[in-house]
């Protein structure tokens, strides 16, 4: 009886060891998903000059996101009024940013339009940040939404100014953006005839009478929203 029970304990112990300690019985514990990175490059427009931080029409998005189940995260954002495409590129470099984004937005140009810089210029320019901005999106141009330029001449401190012209002009800076993004398979949302429609409404635009309120902004996350949505899809 003694030596049944001195072989028959191991037995027991090894078959309960093995159940015990068999990877498959192990309760797995759900690694916690991290929010959906975004990352928005721009000058003043992208800043949201004279709004509040909440207005800005990244976080409009982000906000708009989260409503339609995305877990996105508040976007970090690189831009300053008065930035060009030459100065927004210094910036990002000067940032030393090596972090990969899963959504990053571009809307630059109105600052060359109004500093008067060669358009040919801008096209180079442009198609370097282009390239920036995918390489910030992991490599992967189809996480890149480009917005195109509002144009400022609908603006109450346009009064005075030739509105035609710099229709023209921003019209002409957009085309080359759109080209540059339709070369690459880079989205391009045209907010453009949304600025326009803001003339001779106040409340469209910010107290400085130059750039855009909360509400002028909102119009451009509304429709830039599908367009992010489908690319967070891809």
């Amino acid at each position: 009886m003694g030596f049944y029970i001195s072989v028959l304990f191991p037995q027991i112990f090894f078959a309960i060891s093995a159940i015990l300690f068999n990877p498959s019985n192990l309760v797995k514990i759900p690694q916690g998903r991290l929010p959906v990175s975004f990352l928005s490059l721009g000058d003043s427009y992208t800043i949201g000059e004279s709004v509040d931080e909440t207005d800005r029409w990244s976080v409009q998005l982000a906000g708009m996101l989260r409503k339609n189940g995305v877990d996105m995260a508040n976007p970090d954002i690189i831009a300053r009024t008065g930035w060009t495409t030459a100065e927004l590129q210094d910036a990002i470099k000067a940032t030393g940013n090596q972090k990969t984004y899963s959504l990053v937005s571009l809307l630059i140009g109105v600052n060359n339009q109004y500093r008067a810089q060669d358009q040919a210029r801008y096209r180079t320019e442009f198609r370097k940040l282009l390239q920036t901005a995918t390489k910030l999106a992991g490599g992967n141009g189809t996480h890149v939404l480009v917005l195109s330029i509002p144009d400022w001449g609908t603006s109450p401190f346009a009064a005075d100014r030739d509105k035609v012209k710099i229709g023209s002009e921003i019209d002409q800076f957009n085309s080359i953006a759109k080209e540059e993004c339709q070369k690459v398979g880079i989205a391009f949302v045209d907010i453009t005839p949304i600025s326009r429609l803001a003339a001779g409404d106040p409340g469209q635009f910010a107290s400085d009478g130059l750039h855009y309120s909360g509400r002028q902004m909102k119009k451009w996350a509304e429709k830039a929203l599908p367009v992010a949505k489908e690319l967070l899809e891809k």
